[in-house]
């Protein structure tokens, strides 16, 4: 079966466009709640900054920017982490155009990512595992471009999407690592000159903001990544069990992806060529990043959980086609797209059926209503308020004329349970008292503590601006 180029790329475009839609829409009607990564994210984006306690910036500034354009509405964040997960599906596609001839092939690349679940069960929530995926496949193809053309700007393109990579997660290194491997090869071959030490300038001023940040804030996002893996718990037998649990979780998670590949290639056997660039660099960014993992589990005695690894199967449908590429059998073809179209179809499905059947979750949290009561109770313990006056007094100031929004007070700061303070934080937008007064009144800088505690400052009878504290139950 053959398919024609132009159609190969209507099909790719209604793929990525049918994954879009129903990947936004299924989360949106199924869930009551944003889940925690994602408010976590819209916390930290209330009050940039250029590190966190737990990550780097980089998705907090992307939920800035949807919450900047969108508010509050679930589906925008839905939305935008497909968007991450498409864009990356579309740049794999556009790179393996250098590896393969027939486009048939590109596309097959690209639709056996389907049989991976971090690509559909779990991408609903953006956190800094999905703001990653668009930079591995943008710095893979870089790298590739650099070492194949040894263009300046393709090195600083390299340079630039590896520093945003490692700004949406440090995890992110052990791809870089991967690519020095390839690099020193090539090195050791004579087969590069050192143009490249572009891209390393490139990624030093990108990343400089926050190393910097990170030397003044005691390097706390690496005391919290260490913290946990479970260094603090340890065992001798940890060095064993943790990287084999690894190894096991990651053979179930490629499961569904090889039962895919195997419709459609008619035998296993190949021959590997080494001195084949081209595969070279498709096994070291592929295969040596999860070496790396699973001997940071061996020597450390950590745990690598599952949710780490979502970026690294990005290139595995290119890598296993370049492979097998003499053995597909395009004639199984509509077998294979049968089989894909019908996992694509039931993914959904499933999804939509376990977010409604169970409701311990913590996307099934009434975080509007929450929010609501927490706002009465605030209303409550407030003094010199007339709510018959919501959004009809004015504060002058110089020639500015400010409406005070309803309850007119700003909330400043939330601090208390994670998961609580962050619902608050992201929620006030929607409460009627809060959201008329301007988007820096709607957002609250975001504290920990372990009680609930709204800061903020009100307008009173007389018109002053005063600050008050409330702690909730």
């Amino acid at each position: 079966m053959q398919i024609k180029k132009h159609n190969i790329n209507n099909i790719l475009i209604l793929f990525l466009f049918a994954h879009l839609i129903i990947w936004t829409l299924v989360p949106s009607i199924s869930n009551n709640n944003l889940p925690l990564d994602t408010i976590e994210a819209l916390a930290w984006g209330s009050n940039l900054d250029w590190g966190f306690n737990k990550h780097p910036p980089l998705s907090a500034f992307a939920v800035e920017v949807f919450y900047q354009i969108f508010g509050n509405q679930d589906w925008a964040y839905y939305f935008l982490s497909q968007l991450f997960l498409v864009s990356a599906f579309f740049i794999i596609f556009k790179f393996s155009e250098d590896f393969f001839q027939n486009q048939t092939y590109c596309l097959i690349s690209v639709l056996l990512l389907e049989g991976i679940y971090f690509y559909n069960f779990t991408s609903p929530e953006f956190n800094v595992n999905v703001c990653q995926l668009p930079f591995w496949a943008l710095t893979v193809l870089y790298c590739w471009k650099g070492f194949k053309d040894n263009k300046t700007i393709d090195w600083l393109l390299f340079g630039l999407f590896a520093a945003l990579g490692v700004l949406s997660k440090y995890l992110f290194i052990y791809l870089l690592v991967a690519m020095d491997v390839f690099f020193i090869y090539l090195l050791v071959n004579k087969k590069i000159n050192f143009k490249c030490l572009i891209s390393f300038v490139t990624f030093l001023l990108v990343l400089l903001p926050h190393l910097i940040w990170l030397t003044e804030n005691d390097y706390i996002t690496i005391t919290y990544g260490l913290h946990r893996t479970g260094t603090e718990d340890q065992n001798f037998l940890d060095h064993f069990i943790h990287p084999l649990i690894f190894l096991g979780k990651q053979i179930g998670i490629l499961i569904p992806f090889f039962g895919m590949a195997l419709l459609i290639v008619s035998k296993l056997k190949t021959k590997f060529n080494f001195k084949d660039k081209k595969l070279l660099f498709l096994l070291t960014i592929n295969i040596v990043p999860i070496i790396l993992m699973f001997l940071t589990s061996m020597l450390m005695g950590v745990k690598i959980r599952t949710m780490w690894m979502t970026p690294f199967y990005l290139f595995f449908g290119v890598l296993l086609v370049y492979i097998f590429q003499t053995k597909i059998n395009l004639n199984k073809l509509k077998i294979f797209v049968s089989v894909f179209l019908i996992l694509f179809i039931l993914s959904p499905v499933i999804y939509l059926y376990v977010s409604i059947s169970q409701t311990d979750k913590r996307t099934d949290f009434q975080g509007e209503e929450f929010t609501k009561n927490v706002m009465l109770e605030w209303e409550k313990k407030l003094p010199d308020f007339d709510s018959k006056k919501w959004g009809l007094e004015k504060y002058l100031k110089g020639w500015e004329e400010v409406n005070i929004g309803a309850l007119g007070y700003w909330i400043t700061t939330i601090e208390g349970d994670e998961w609580l303070a962050g619902n608050l934080s992201y929620h006030l937008g929607k409460y009627q008292g809060i959201k008329d007064y301007g988007r820096d009144a709607v957002r609250a800088r975001w504290i920990y503590g372990e009680n609930l505690t709204l800061c903020g400052r009100y307008f009173s009878t007389k018109m002053l601006l005063k600050k008050k504290c409330i702690k909730l139950k």
